[in-house]
Formats: structure tokens, C-alpha cells, sequence
């Protein structure tokens, strides 16, 4: 049985109810003030209609009241914080206590539970801090358990990953340097009602719980879904109220900046275009996703300035003496040591040798300051002693000049005092190291635009760091030498092979290269899901990326997908995702396979773009191309001698990418966006620098898409001819029961016998044929379409077999699974005794539909088609009006009528037909029609 929230706040531990004197109530009321708006360099009429009523967000701040709970047994803290329509509740104090922070948040009937935990003792010094998130969904949340044969949750299932990601990136922007202590988040999903998502409420419990623990995190962070209902923003809304969004937005951020974006889907976002149900449209375009961002924004501060008021009451102390920062001085040495050899490394065109003379230069750097001891070029330092030097001097209390003389009358030559070395740790050194030689590469990008940049033309950027190319052209050669190449490899069997590089001018490497196949498939092919929110049973359309270590010269581990792989991949599927045709006009499977051959650059980019290429050669028929881009961001130029403003780079590489504050992936056309992924390496960036990296975007994405326009051989736009046949036909729904049969024994008797690949049936009645060639195709069509034919009164029907024989008649099979019975008044113009003594089981006759009756048995006749029928019924009608003949008539319709009943005695009807003794009785001179267990009902 599900847990409610009540129920599941009863379960919980709580102290006795102390003294009614012992409690008190603090209500903390937030300043009604507005904060400045972000947009005060945009023009009035944009901040204009930001401003405008609508977005769904509550633009005054709301009151919050935090109720602590004193007494003899633990603390409970609880909030109450606004958000879009309505609150979601979050206690803290009463559960987990032993973890370093936990919360349990509440929205409706949806209770996420989350924890953080700190090891206690530090990890080596690194410059990746070392966080774990784990999320999980329980499917006894929903009141269900998993369909599959393993009925505990085990590896985390695709969208938990994603979520996970969610968590993490706007969480390690607010970590400090220098704190080594591995931090471990936990979180799971303990109740889901079915309206409230727990996806977004995710992040905010992680914020809360990372708020309220001993990390000396920078800001508080909180996460919101935007959604887009009949033009308004509304946050965080509903799952029935996501089916008529048009956007589905997530975000997280600070108080006064924004730190991750991931838009999970677009759908038609045009006034005057109706949304068909199931399928994706027009793009979402720069200017609305500023307006979703700047609602998500607003809802985001109103959340972050909840939990400060939380963290105030109950929060602990921040572990700031733990931070441990390498020395001051270290810096100063690195630069030293490796000065002019750095600059010369990074201006090595090849990757691979530029990445070996680094880390030859690291060593030397690593020897020197951690093995050797450093000595400045000036002989002065400035640093202790160390140990061999201060043993090595114990006993120079005095040092005698030339010509003195000691007491022994020993000249003694001048010894002058060795210079002081200084040792450093390695991993300080290697921490510095890595972040003297991004400052150098950041240097280097400001002073170059400097020198390049030209007044009214946009400039899209791309700085290497083995050779600077920025070109002052509007878009002439910008983005380098995109060259992507269509192969067709028919001995492989898929259905679309793509090479897809992106590269520099003028060079041999190339930044990224994916090789994108893409193979069609029927519905079995298709990607089963069993996920606590979605329902859809299964996916007709995904792409799968692969990043082998081999991409970039390494060696590495090969296993299952790993996170990122699993991150990259839902990007670029949801960029191609708007783009396909509906399924009920293109009915196949399709799945993507990206595999990154090389890197350099942004591969999940170059994946939407090989994927786009090969769909198109594919035969799919999409409903415009896409491109991918990648944006960089150098946040503080003023440290390096620019202006302060901040630097947009387009097309970055991986050097860029490391270097930079902002890692900016968007995918579309002109016209619109159809995916979006930021993460931000510094806390937070503004609207008005996102604005600017979108609209830089948009002419990158153009300028891709013209360079794709020229790809040579041209996409084929034809099915391939090792696709799969498909065919899609519609029966009533009541006569689906009839191709699948009892047990599924009709279908895969039509599937053996036809050798088709699948046969897929629909409860609203459509039937699905997979096939390899068009024989199989035809056969199996006219096989369900005889099992599914309405029959008519009149229809003669040739060489149909005989099923069975029983004492009353023939079983006579008019169509594959469908069967009428022949009285043995109609099997023969004559009188017979026996069906036996005319017919036997497998003969084959022609016979007439004379008759359906209100069961929809049919009443077959071979007697009607008789050539002898009709002559015989002239002459009976002829004689009837002697007195002799009607009484001898008379004699056989008692004789007949005796022998009936006495057969009637003998045997009863065989079971499986539907033909009952009592209709029989009922039906003498008309007699009952039955029909197979598989006929419709």
C-alpha cells in the first residue's frame, strides 16, 4: 500500500510534545523591496515587457515562518516556501541526523528525500573536487515495482543519470578551491503522486541540504522547471499542465546569477499553428528562452533567500579553516621555471604533440620545485631553510674572513653560505601548473581580440591555442574548414553511414569527428522505458553516443556508458527529436548511433550534425536540417588587460573548453533553438552576456548549416534498400482479438507462414507489418485482412476447406481463422444421413453466406450453388398440389424430424463450436451457424 505524506510523517521519528510555554513560533517576513532589474543595459521596451504580469511568478516576496519544535528529544526545523501557485514545504532536524545535512521536501503528495556527507579526512589536493550525486526513483513510490525479473532498483536507469547531471553542474561552480573532503549527495524519491515532478525539487533539496551541511559552499543554489501555457510562464507546473506547455525548461542558479540551463523539450511555440498530439514544431526562438530565463530567474531568488533564512536558524558551521590553497609564492616559481617553454608549447599546431610537450614541461616544473628545491635568479627567496641546510650550517655559528686566524692557527678559506631551496608538494605543483597554463592561453585570447576587433561587425570567434585564428570577416572562414563527408557503406548493412568532421584551416586535425549511423527498424526494435514519471511504454526515436579513449590518444576504460556519454547522447537526440515526421507518417524505429572518432571540440555538436546528415540520406524525411555549436566564455578580461567586458568565443576546442568560464551548447537552425545545454565554471553569468552568446550562436548555426548544404556526395533522400518494409493498416478494434488469437497462436502462425519480421497490434485497431521483402508483405496483408473482413450476406466463397465434421453439418473455413457452418440440409441437393457418407475433413467446396445471425455465426450453403438446385426446387413446386405428394412430403418432414432428434441423443455438439443444442432445436427448419473459437464476436 502507498504512504501518503500524512502517513509518511506519522512513520518518521518525533519527540514527545513538550510544555505548551516551550514553544514559540519566529516568523522571518522577507523585504517587500524589488531587486534591480537584471536587464538595466537592455532597451526600455524589452525591460518593458519582462516586466509585464503573467509570467507566473509571484513577483512580492512572501513571508516565510520557520517553526523549531524545542523539547527533550531533536530539533525540527520546517519552511514554507513559495513557488509559482503554491509552496512546497521543506523540514529539516528530525531525520538523518548522523549525515552532515538532509531534508525532506515536499510538493503535493511528492516527498523527496535528500542527504550530503562529508569523509573525514581529506582526499589528495586536485583540481576536480571530489562530488557524488545519486539519484534514485523507487517505483514504490508510485504504488508499483519494476516490470522486469529484478524487483529491487539496482544501476540507475538512463533518466536518473540525467537527473544526477542536473544536480551536479550547478552545484560544483559554488564549491570553493582548496576544499578536498569528498562530498557524497543521496537522494531518492519516497512518495510521487503523479502531479508534482520530482526531477526539479531534486535540485533544490541538494541545495538546501549542501546549504544547510559544513561545506563552505560560495551561494545558495535552487533549480525550477518553466513551462510555457497559452503564452504565459508558469513555474514549475503540473504533469497535466506540461501536456498543454509548449516549453520545458530547466534551470538553477543563485540569487543573482544563473549556473545551468537544460532544455529537455520545444514544442510549437507559433500562435497560429495548432500542436498535433505527439509531435514537435516550430523552434523555440533567443528572445522567448531569455523571457523563460528571466521568469526562472526571479522564482529562483525568491527560493534562494528562503533557504538563507533557513541556513540562519539551523545551519552549521562551514568548514573555511579546511580550506587549503597551494602557497602564494608557487605561482611565481611555475611562472619562472616555465615561462618561454610554455609559451612555445602552446603554440604547437598538433594536439597530441602540443599535449606531450606540456606534460614534458610539467615534469621539469614538478622536478624542480618538488625534488631539486627552486632557487630564485636572484639568489634570495625569501623562504625558510630547509632541513639539509639548516643541519649542513648547525655548526657555522661564524663564519672567518680570509686571513684570520683560529685559535688552532689554521687558515680557514672564506665558505660562502648556500643560496635556501624551497620544496613544494607535487600535487601543488601540478594544481598550479595546470592554472598557469590556462591564465597564459586566457591571456593570450584577450590580447589577440584586442588587437582584431572591429566596431559594428560581429565577430564570431574561435581561439586555438596552437595557432590564434580570429577572422575581423563577418563570417568568411570563421569556423574553419567544416567539412563533412557522406559515406554509403552497403556491405555494413545499416541504413546510413556519415563521417562528419569539423575542423581548423589550413590543418591536418580536425576538432571533432563523429561517425553517425543510422538504422530503421519496426516497433520492436524500439527502447522500452520504466521510469516512475514517464509513461510512454517505449521510445521509437534515440540516439546513442559513444566517446571511446582511443578519440583523444588515451587509454582508457571500456564499459558500460558512462555518465557523460549518457548526457551527450540525450542532448543531441533532443536536438533531433522537432525534426522528425510524425509517426503516423514515417512508422519506423530509427536509431542513432554516434561514435566519436575524434576530439578536439565539442563532439555532442558534431553529433547533431552527422546525425542530421545521416537521417537525411537515411530517407527520413525531417522537417528542416539542424546544426550544432558550441560557445565559450572569458568572464574577467580585466585581469588580463582588457576592457572588463566579458569575451563570447564560438566553435570552441578542447583547450578553450578548459579554459574558459562557460561551456554553451546550442542546436537548431535560424529560425529557432531545438536543444540547449550551459554550464557554468564560475559562479553564475548575467542575462545580458547569455543574450549576447545566443544571438553569436544563431549566426554560427547559419553559417554550419551552409557549410552541411555543401557536403559532398549530397544526402541520397531515398529509404535505403536494407530498410525494412513497413505497413501500417486499420481494422476495428474488436477484431484485433482475432489476428492475435488465443494465446498469440494466430499471429505467429500468420508470422511463420508469411516470414515477415513482426506483426504489432494496437487496441485502437492499428496493425503494424514488418517485413524484408514485398511478397511477405502481401501475403500476410491479405491473410489479417481476411481474418478482419466484414462479411456479407450473399458472398460466394470458392474452394474453402472443411474444418470439421459434426452429426448436424460441416465446418467450412471462408477465410484464414474464420469459419461458418453448413447444415446437412445445405451440403448437398439431395438427402443425406450422414455428412460422413458425402464429405470428409479436407475437402474443399464452394459455398454461399445465406445468413448471419444476431451472435454474428454464419450460415453457409453449398446446395445454393448446386447447378441442379433449381430444377429440383420447380419440379417440388409443380407437384405440390396433388393431395399424394403433400402427404408423402409430410411422411419426410416427420421421418426427417425423428432421425434429427435421435442424432441430437447421440452426440452433442464438439466443444469449441459455438452451436448450442438448444439453437438447433430452436432452428429445425433454419439451422444454426457456428463458427470457430477465433471468429469475432
Amino acid at each position: 500500500m502507498l504512504a501518503g505524506p500524512a502517513a509518511l510523517h506519522l512513520l518518521l521519528p518525533a519527540p514527545p510534545p513538550p510544555p505548551h510555554h516551550h514553544h514559540h513560533h519566529v516568523a522571518y517576513a522577507l523585504p517587500h523591496c524589488a531587486p534591480p532589474p537584471l536587464h538595466a543595459s537592455l532597451p526600455r521596451s524589452r525591460r518593458a515587457r519582462r516586466r509585464a504580469p503573467g509570467h507566473g511568478v509571484a513577483r512580492a516576496c512572501a513571508a516565510v515562518a520557520v517553526e523549531e519544535a524545542a523539547g527533550s528529544g531533536p530539533a525540527k526545523f520546517s519552511v514554507r516556501i513559495p513557488v509559482g501557485d503554491r509552496e512546497i514545504l521543506v523540514e529539516t532536524g528530525h531525520i538523518g541526523r548522523q549525515a552532515s545535512a538532509s531534508v525532506m521536501v515536499t510538493d503535493g503528495e511528492t516527498i523527496l528525500y535528500c542527504s550530503v556527507c562529508l569523509a573525514d579526512t581529506p582526499n589528495d589536493p586536485s583540481d576536480f573536487f571530489p562530488l557524488s550525486v545519486h539519484y534514485q526513483e523507487r517505483l514504490s513510490a508510485a504504488g508499483r515495482t519494476s516490470g522486469g525479473f529484478f524487483k529491487r532498483e539496482g544501476k540507475a536507469k538512463d533518466h536518473e543519470v540525467l537527473v544526477c547531471r542536473l544536480i551536479d553542474r550547478p552545484l560544483r561552480p559554488t564549491m570553493p578551491k582548496g576544499f578536498y573532503y569528498e562530498t557524497q549527495i543521496l537522494s531518492w524519491v519516497f512518495s510521487y503522486d503523479g502531479i508534482h515532478s520530482p526531477d526539479c525539487l531534486a535540485i533544490t533539496a541538494a541545495g538546501i541540504a549542501v546549504a544547510l551541511s559544513e561545506i563552505p559552499n560560495k551561494q545558495t543554489i535552487a533549480g525550477v522547471r518553466v513551462g510555457l501555457i497559452n503564452g504565459q510562464f508558469v513555474i514549475n507546473p503540473t504533469t497535466e499542465q506540461m501536456e498543454n506547455s509548449d516549453l520545458d525548461l530547466m534551470m538553477a542558479g543563485t540569487g543573482s546569477a544563473i549556473l545551468m540551463i537544460e532544455l529537455a523539450r520545444v514544442y510549437g511555440l507559433d500562435q497560429h499553428y495548432e500542436r498535433p498530439i505527439g509531435g514537435y514544431c516550430d523552434f523555440l526562438t533567443e528572445e522567448k528562452l531569455l523571457e523563460a530565463v528571466e521568469a526562472g530567474q526571479v522564482a529562483i531568488r525568491e527560493i534562494c533567500k528562503a533557504i538563507d533564512i533557513l541556513v540562519q536558524k539551523c545551519g552549521k558551521k562551514k568548514m573555511v579553516d579546511a580550506i587549503g590553497l597551494p602557497p602564494p609564492e608557487l605561482y611565481r616559481h611555475v611562472e619562472d621555471i616555465s615561462g618561454d617553454e610554455l609559451v612555445k608549447a602552446l603554440q604547437i599546431k598538433e594536439k597530441i604533440p602540443r599535449r606531450k610537450a606540456l606534460s614534458a614541461l610539467e615534469d621539469k616544473v614538478i622536478a624542480i620545485l618538488s625534488e631539486q628545491g627552486y632557487v630564485s635568479k636572484d639568489g634570495s627567496s625569501g623562504a625558510t631553510e630547509n632541513l639539509a641546510d639548516i643541519v649542513e650550517d648547525e655548526d657555522e655559528d661564524e663564519v672567518i674572513v680570509d686571513g684570520e686566524v683560529d685559535e688552532g692557527d689554521v687558515h680557514i678559506k672564506p665558505v660562502s653560505r648556500k643560496p635556501p631551496r624551497q620544496l613544494f608538494a607535487e600535487v601543488d605543483v601540478k594544481l598550479v601548473f595546470k592554472e598557469v597554463s590556462s591564465k597564459y592561453l586566457r591571456r593570450r585570447i584577450v590580447e589577440f581580440l584586442g588587437t582584431v576587433h572591429m566596431a559594428k561587425e560581429v565577430l564570431v570567434l574561435s581561439i586555438n591555442v596552437s595557432n590564434i585564428r580570429a577572422e575581423s570577416e563577418a563570417m568568411d572562414g570563421v569556423l574553419g574548414n567544416f567539412d563533412p563527408l557522406i559515406l554509403n557503406v552497403d556491405c555494413f548493412h545499416e541504413h546510413m553511414v556519415v563521417l562528419c568532421s569539423r575542423g581548423e584551416k589550413h590543418r591536418e586535425a580536425v576538432s571533432a569527428q563523429s561517425l553517425a549511423v543510422v538504422t530503421l527498424g519496426g516497433y520492436q526494435m524500439a527502447q522500452r522505458i520504466d521510469n516512475l514519471v514517464d509513461t510512454e511504454e517505449s521510445k521509437s526515436f534515440y540516439l546513442q553516443y559513444s566517446f571511446p579513449p582511443s578519440c583523444v590518444g588515451e587509454v582508457g576504460r571500456i564499459g558500460a556508458p558512462s555518465r557523460r556519454e549518457i548526457g551527450h547522447g540525450m542532448l543531441a537526440e533532443r536536438a533531433l527529436e522537432p525534426i522528425l515526421p510524425p509517426e503516423e507518417d514515417f512508422p519506423y524505429t530509427i536509431r542513432v548511433e554516434s561514435t566519436i572518432t575524434e576530439s578536439n571540440g565539442s563532439s555532442s555538436m558534431a553529433s547533431v550534425c552527422g546525425g542530421c546528415l545521416a537521417l537525411q540520406d537515411a530517407g527520413v524525411p525531417i522537417k528542416f536540417p539542424v546544426a550544432g555549436i558550441a560557445m565559450g566564455l572569458v568572464l574577467d578580461t580585466q585581469e588580463f588587460g582588457g576592457d572588463g567586458s566579458p569575451l563570447i568565443l564560438s566553435d570552441i576546442t578542447g583547450a578553450e573548453d578548459a579554459s574558459g568560464d562557460m561551456d554553451l551548447k546550442i542546436a537548431g537552425n535560424e529560425s529557432g533553438i531545438t536543444a540547449f545545454q550551459m554550464d557554468i565554471k564560475v559562479v553564475g553569468i548575467t542575462l545580458p552576456v547569455m543574450e549576447q552568446a545566443l544571438l553569436q550562436a544563431r549566426d554560427g548555426r547559419q553559417h554550419i548549416l551552409n557549410e552541411m548544404s555543401k557536403s559532398s556526395p549530397p544526402p541520397s533522400k531515398a529509404l535505403s534498400r536494407h530498410a525494412p518494409l513497413i505497413h501500417v493498416m486499420k481494422v476495428k478494434p474488436n477484431k484485433v482479438n482475432l489476428i492475435i488469437g488465443s494465446g498469440g497462436k494466430t499471429i505467429k502462425s500468420i508470422i511463420e507462414e508469411t516470414g515477415v519480421d513482426a506483426i504489432d497490434t494496437g487496441d485502437d485497431g492499428t496493425v503494424k507489418i514488418t517485413a524484408r521483402d514485398l511478397s511477405s508483405l502481401e501475403k500476410s496483408k491479405t491473410i489479417i485482412a481476411n481474418l478482419t473482413m466484414v462479411p456479407k450476406v450473399g458472398e460466394i466463397y470458392r474452394n474453402c476447406e472443411i474444418k470439421s465434421i459434426a452429426p448436424y453439418g460441416a465446418f467450412v473455413e471462408i477465410a484464414p481463422g474464420r469459419e461458418g457452418l453448413c447444415h446437412i440440409s445445405e451440403l448437398s441437393s439431395g438427402w443425406l444421413a450422414k455428412a460422413e457418407d458425402a464429405f470428409k475433413v479436407g475437402d474443399r467446396i464452394d459455398v454461399k453466406l445465406i445468413e448471419i445471425n444476431d451472435k454474428g455465426q454464419l450460415r453457409l450453403s453449398s446446395r445454393a450453388l448446386l447447378p441442379d438446385s433449381d430444377s429440383e426446387s420447380n419440379s417440388k413446386q409443380q407437384a405440390s398440389g396433388s393431395s399424394k405428394e403433400k402427404a408423402t412430403h409430410k411422411d419426410d418432414l416427420i421421418k426427417m424430424t425423428t432421425r434429427r432428434a435421435r442424432r441430437k441423443k447421440q452426440s452433442e455438439p464438439s466443444r469449441g463450436e459455438n452451436a448450442t443444442t438448444k439453437t438447433l432445436e430452436e432452428n429445425t427448419a433454419s439451422p444454426a451457424v457456428s463458427q470457430g473459437s477465433e471468429t469475432a464476436k
